[in-house]
């Protein structure tokens, strides 16, 4: 375009709008943005993508006025930038309605949708279809190590997109998945989760059976099937998927799964595992993440992706070649034979997959849990026994205070003391430490050769992920 249109967003800094500003840009339009607060990964992002992201929120930011500002789901009514908007009766729309009229159509649009394993799912099965020579498009809420981006426009005719159910913006309350319009999806999971946006767990499923009820009759669904252990889950699944009109193909261990696994092995450095489909032999597969529930997100993958023509030749060669995600099981740092590991936890359920993961794969470490109480569903007592129970798999539990608690009402609030007294009850020691560098300077000293830490924040937790392996480099220095 000799005279590109501008297009401004507001939370730019989020995953998904970050991704939305990289692909608008790439189409050739001039974009700007704006966040409370930038931090890695994606402010790295969008510095690399050469995206001016202003901070903080200011009306001066939309000067000259922008063409289009697109709302983040993250802002709103009382946001400074917001209240311009509306008073100059700017032209404005939210991530999923741009995403639909610019992007998804004429796509055969693939999402994958569930409360866990999106981001790592959504990545696994994009590799999957790049690898196999289809060039497909796709939009994931994290950046893919395998691409080190979080979005691409290709010229296959598949766009694969992570599905939220999250509300798409202040003036639209439904989930963003619902202005997607897949023509197949996988299912990971329904529980109750976003305990900010939906009142109960009725309330999460009926936003996926509208999800279920978008799919076309020629699409498919690709659902998890769990065992006796996740009745409760299998449960919520089973309701969800009951007027599917489409083909529903399952994977898991229960006994509708189309899709079974054998011969799981968790080594220090490899899962490896074989797949049946309909009980004849698909496949065995191999890659270097840690986790059972990674290794359902694989199947789940590689079911869609035969679906729609992918050998099982294909799907092997990728997986045994994915990376991971970032933030994702990541280690961000191995000082003097000690393990930092970021994991972006967000409900209870994750981050009992997160520490069984690394039980796993460090099976002879003294294994630390240090959380930010920082997500929408954390932040509340709604799930404060299942966290409890979930932390209480690390050797040496530590919470930091709950991220801006003011804005959680108090009779709603996660109740530290109360929380802490139940990890004791579950049988391991829990200190409560206000901020990250209380928790540096309390913990760094007590750290020695051999341990994992396993720093449990969907934010950017004060700095926490370069101030520790710093600090413990200067206790080094001083010995």
């Amino acid at each position: 375009m000799p005279d590109p249109k501008h297009i401004h967003l507001i939370g730019i800094c989020g995953t998904a709008m970050a991704s939305l500003a990289g692909m608008l840009k790439h189409r050739g339009f001039r974009v700007t943005g704006s966040d409370a607060a930038a931090y890695p990964p994606m402010s790295d992002f969008l510095r690399d993508l050469g995206i001016p992201v202003a901070q903080p929120f200011d009306p001066r930011n939309l000067e000259p006025n922008p063409d289009l500002v697109v709302i983040g789901n993250a802002i709103s009514r009382g946001n400074v930038e917001l209240e311009y908007v509306l008073d100059q009766r700017l032209n404005f729309c939210s991530l999923p309605q741009l995403l639909h009229d610019e992007f998804l159509r004429g796509k055969e649009v693939l999402v994958v949708a569930g409360t866990h394993g999106k981001t790592t799912t959504t990545s696994m099965l994009s590799w999957i279809f790049h690898s196999a020579g289809l060039d497909p498009s796709f939009l994931i809420g994290g950046i893919a190590e395998n691409f080190g981006s979080s979005f691409h426009l290709g010229s296959g005719k598949h766009f694969i997109l992570e599905g939220d159910e999250y509300d798409t913006a202040f003036f639209d309350k439904g989930p963003k998945f619902l202005h997607y319009f897949p023509d197949a999806i996988i299912l990971t999971s329904v529980e109750f989760d976003h305990a900010d946006i939906y009142k109960d767990l009725d309330a999460v499923e009926t936003a996926f059976k509208r999800l279920v009820n978008l799919i076309p009759r020629r699409g498919k669904i690709v659902a998890f099937d769990g065992a006796v252990a996740e009745v409760k889950e299998s449960a919520s699944l089973e309701r969800v998927l009951a007027k599917a009109f489409c083909p529903v193909e399952r994977y898991g261990a229960g006994a509708r799964a189309n899709w079974k696994l054998t011969n799981l092995r968790l080594d220090a450095s490899r899962t490896t595992w074989t797949v049946s489909h309909n009980d004849e032999h698909f496949a065995d597969f191999e890659f270097a993440l840690a986790g059972e529930y990674n290794v359902w997100n694989a199947t789940a993958a590689a079911a869609l992706a035969f679906s729609c023509g992918v050998s099982k030749q294909a799907i092997a060669e990728a997986l045994k070649t994915f990376k991971s995600v970032k933030r994702r099981l990541e280690v961000k740092a191995e000082v003097n034979g000690i393990t930092i590991i970021d994991d972006f936890a967000h409900h209870p359920t994750a981050i009992a997959g997160t520490l069984k993961a690394l039980r796993a794969r460090y099976n002879r470490s003294r294994l630390w849990a240090i959380l930010e109480p920082r997500s929408n569903t954390l932040r509340r007592r709604v799930l404060q026994s299942d966290l409890a129970h979930s932390l209480a798999q690390a050797d040496e539990v530590i919470v930091a205070n709950v991220f801006r608690s003011e804005a959680i009402p108090e009779n709603e609030r996660l109740e530290l003391p109360s929380l802490a007294a139940e990890i004791k009850q579950n049988g391991r020691p829990a200190r409560l430490l206000a901020d990250a560098d209380t928790i540096v300077q309390t913990v760094a000293p007590e750290l020695r050769s051999g341990d994992v830490v396993a720093i449990l924040s969907n934010g950017g937790f004060g700095g926490i992920y370069e101030k520790l392996p710093a600090r413990l480099r200067q206790l080094a220095e001083q010995k």
